[in-house]
């Protein structure tokens, strides 16, 4: 199995996000399963991100659901409305940088 360069514009937001919902969580008397579901995806594209090519889209996948999350918390008055808003800010980093590479390659300059 080859080895693909690390793209630490994606892994640091999704590090962070893993990190900001294990915070979020942890007097929660469902923390477990909020770690499961919040907490899980992000680190296991983490992991996943150097060896599959298919890491960053799914983690741009799921950024949009994390986003949706993040607005919902915001706009409801949940829990913490920085928690929300840095929820938010970090999806919308993972969309860009998941997305990055094809915007590049769609509208960058053309060799020749």
């Amino acid at each position: 199995m080859t080895r693909l360069p690390v793209r630490w514009s994606l892994l640091v937001p999704l590090l962070g996000l893993a990190g900001l919902y294990l915070w979020a969580f942890h007097d929660d008397r469902h923390r477990t399963a909020a770690w499961v579901v919040f907490a899980l995806p992000p680190l296991l594209l983490a992991m996943a991100l150097p060896h599959s090519t298919r890491a960053a889209f799914w983690a741009g996948v799921l950024a949009l659901f994390w986003f949706s999350h993040g607005v919902m918390v915001a706009w409801s008055g949940g829990y913490a409305p920085a928690l929300a808003a840095a929820e938010i800010v970090l999806s919308l980093w993972v969309i860009g940088a998941a997305s990055a590479p094809g915007l590049r390659a769609r509208f960058g300059r053309r060799k020749g």
